[in-house]
């Protein structure tokens, strides 16, 4: 559970990707039991328990007394899954005809794909601003990823159980194309996110980094592999339409999830949160893109 200070006085209590039980019939009563339960042990000032449930989006919906579905999902509520239980030669016939030949069609064309450093980091958060200013994404700090990688191999260090988390480098010619971040835990690995060049993208580092994320995960005894995000079906005017058809590529199994359900604490405050929720979301998706638009048209 992490937990944020708004306002000095407030905060929210947020579980991500959680709880990961799932009790199937019964999730409503199950959750507002589970609010309940927590609420004492929760920091002073918290006017917000938020989860983002991995459940599958069948059966029972998670709504009841005490629950409201949130303005937003946090984490994508829906994303690609590779089942890493076959063969890797099973998982590649699996594949869309076009991504497995992109995939061999990199092999062929001399990509090559290595597992980097801390040194490397600076490198691929170069071609990480970059993709952000050629598709326009919003992107983290460098000291966010920085974190990512200290908190795990500080976590490790302490005996704890903890997530293997890898900078994977695709390069050809010596020359550094793309890399991707992905975390192994368990019995699954995920994608977190990627960076790649403009340049000599003909030769697919993508495809060639996404193989060799699945063979590693394999090799560690993963058995899936979550490309962690795209639009739930194949809708052209999606503007996330190219990433659907990238990540379906390597599998057909989309999986849609509950996404982010909120169980206010005080309701006055979470009411106001809400609103100011609302408006920024508002803002950020809608008013701000259009004032980009006129401003450039002018």
């Amino acid at each position: 559970m992490l937990t944020r200070r708004i306002a000095r006085l407030f905060r929210i209590a947020y579980v991500p990707f959680g709880p990961t039980f799932d009790p199937g019939p019964g999730r409503s009563a199950f959750l507002a039991g589970l609010a309940r339960s927590l609420r004492p042990q929760l920091p002073g000032g918290t006017f917000l328990l938020r989860f983002d449930l991995p459940w599958p989006k069948v059966g029972e919906r998670p709504a009841g007394p005490g629950l409201r579905k949130a303005w937003d999902d946090i984490q994508p509520p829906a994303t690609v899954l590779v089942d890493l239980r076959p063969s890797e030669e099973a998982i590649l016939a699996a594949m869309k005809p076009k991504t497995r030949y992109n995939v061999k069609l990199a092999e062929k064309r001399g990509v090559t794909v290595e597992t980097g450093t801390a040194a490397d980091l600076d490198r691929w958060y170069a071609l990480y601003r970059e993709t952000s200013a050629r598709d326009r994404i919003a992107i983290h700090s460098r000291s966010y990823y920085e974190g990512l990688f200290s908190a795990a191999t500080d976590r490790a260090a302490s005996g704890g159980q903890a997530p293997a988390v890898r900078l994977l480098l695709a390069r050809a010619g010596g020359e550094l194309l793309a890399g991707n971040i992905v975390l192994f835990w368990r019995k699954s690995a995920v994608y977190l996110t990627g960076a790649s060049s403009g340049e000599k993208r003909n030769l697919m580092p993508t495809y060639a980094l996404q193989w060799a994320a699945m063979r590693l995960a394999k090799a560690a005894g993963c058995e899936s592999y979550d490309l962690y995000g795209c639009p739930p079906a194949a809708d052209e005017s999606h503007p996330m339409f190219g990433l659907y058809q990238f990540k379906t590529g390597f599998s057909t199994a989309v999986t849609e999830r509950w996404g982010t359900w909120d169980a206010p604490l005080n309701r006055l405050v979470y009411a106001l949160y809400a609103a100011a929720e609302r408006l920024r979301m508002w803002w950020y998706r809608k008013a701000r893109k259009r004032f980009r638009v006129r401003r450039a048209a002018g």
